[in-house]
């Protein structure tokens, strides 16, 4: 079950699993309020505006399965906590440099112009190619057991 508050808090993670019988609801309208916590920032980005404001205006209880379905999630499955974990060992497989620099390039430019998305991809190319993590990241892919630095860039 993930009401209220506790939803919204959840939709500001990178991603979110749930189980097909989850229960879902920004149910603020419910007591006279309007979802507040980021909900106007994070909603934009995971569903359509007609379907943020059917969820927001109704209170409506939806299902894991529907809340894939709508976007709301990232994926539903029977075992949330393991399909979590196993993502979060691919990603920690990956150049620390590279995520970072991804999540930066998304949440940067999600809703920017084309122009704004282009410059920002390429400045942070830029500054991955040629780094150590970038090389280990290439090496690694070919057999190499290169460390990753974990240091600041």
């Amino acid at each position: 079950m993930c009401f209220g508050g506790g939803l919204q808090i959840a939709l500001g993670a990178d991603m979110r699993y749930c189980t097909p019988d989850c229960k879902l609801s920004i149910m603020e309208s419910r007591w006279g309020l309007i979802p507040d916590m980021g909900a106007s920032v994070t909603l934009r980005e995971l569903v359509r505006i007609d379907v943020a404001k059917e969820l927001t205006m109704t209170g409506r209880i939806i299902s894991g399965v529907e809340a894939e379905k709508i976007g709301l999630v990232t994926r539903c499955v029977e075992d949330p906590m393991e399909e979590a974990l196993k993502v979060a060992e691919e990603i920690a497989e990956r150049s620390p440099d590279s995520v970072a620099s991804t999540k930066e390039l998304f949440q940067s430019t999600w809703v920017a112009d084309e122009d704004a998305c282009l410059r920002k991809e390429t400045d942070l190319q830029m500054k991955l190619i040629g780094t150590w993590n970038q090389i280990a990241a290439s090496g690694r892919q070919f057999g190499a057991k290169l460390p990753y630095y974990h240091g600041r860039k």
